[in-house]
């Protein structure tokens, strides 16, 4: 087997994730694994500095990003074409998308050198744009696909469509298009249902729509989800965001369609994937009220035995 790599990246704009990931460059070189950094972003002795390009995670064991879920969303963008597993630290605020939080630093590296982490795939969002019948962009998304307003004072008409089939017309402020990892972010927001990440399934969900007919809706991952936007002057532009990060400026009457994305995203855990790891997730995350909760009684569990 050859030497192990890992790519550290963090966001550079919080002294403490640079600190931090200069930490980390520290202990996995002292344990004989490679590290590669992004040019521009910071440097340690001994570490390669690579392009922030497509193949800066090629072949790389991990990538581990020191910072919040903008700075892991960024991050993925690296990882998925190489389909290497991302692992997170939390420098940021909710950080949900992060595996563990600073005080277990030293913990995740021990770990990671020990090989002692399981890798899930998180379903991701492949995104069409289409005006006049022709592809005018792509794209894709972890979290969301997110069709929206461009102007504050003026809402968009959209027609909605689940496989090829119109569902229903809002006038709103825009539509989230959302996979199960992105239902605790923006669609969350919006009022849409949280999803436990084992469970396949695309989200719509309506923001502020003006309609009898507009709850967030869950989805096969098999179905295509379409928007159309309506023309008309009593409606302002609109735009799409993919993870709130990748911008299309749509033009009149333009569509977008959603699907499931070809290639997952790779998430490394250190508690093994699970519906429990997820629920002590929310509850951690969100502050959740649990005190009182007692489980099943030492009665219960014996009627079982």
């Amino acid at each position: 087997m050859g030497q192990r790599t890992m790519l550290v990246t963090a966001h550079t704009g919080r002294d403490n994730a640079v600190r931090s990931a200069r930490q980390v460059a520290e202990w996995l070189i002292t344990a004989g694994i490679a590290v590669r950094t992004l040019k521009g972003e910071l440097s340690y002795p001994g570490a390669e500095e690579v392009p922030a390009g497509a193949e800066a995670a090629e072949g790389a064991e991990l990538v581990i990003v020191l910072g919040g879920d903008g700075t892991l969303l960024r991050a993925a963008e690296l990882s998925r074409p190489a389909q290497v597993p991302l692992i997170g630290v939390n420098l940021g605020h909710v950080g949900f998308l992060a595996e563990t939080e600073p005080d277990g630093l030293a913990d995740l590296v021990v770990k990671v050198v020990a090989r002692q982490y399981t890798v899930e795939e998180r379903m991701t969002l492949d995104v069409t744009v289409r005006s006049n019948g022709s592809v005018l962009d792509s794209g894709w998304a972890l979290n969301e696909a997110t069709v929206e307003k461009a102007a504050r004072e003026r809402m968009i008409e959209v027609i909605t469509e689940i496989d090829g089939r119109p569902l229903s017309r809002w006038g709103c402020d825009g539509v989230v298009c959302s996979t199960p990892t992105g239902s605790t972010a923006y669609a969350f927001s919006a009022g849409g249902p949280v999803v436990w990440p084992e469970v396949e399934a695309l989200l719509m969900v309506p923001i502020s729509a003006h309609a009898l007919f507009a709850p967030p809706m869950v989805v096969s991952p098999a179905s295509v989800l379409a928007m159309e936007l309506i023309v008309g002057h009593e409606t302002s532009g609109a735009v799409l965001w993919c993870d709130g990060r990748r911008k299309v400026d749509l033009p009149p009457g333009a569509r977008v369609e959603v699907r499931r994305g070809a290639l997952p995203v790779l998430l490394a855990r250190l508690h093994g994937p699970g519906p429990a790891g997820f629920t002590d997730r929310l509850v951690a995350k969100f502050g959740l009220p649990v005190a009182g909760w007692r489980g099943r009684t030492r009665e219960d569990a014996g009627e079982h035995a």
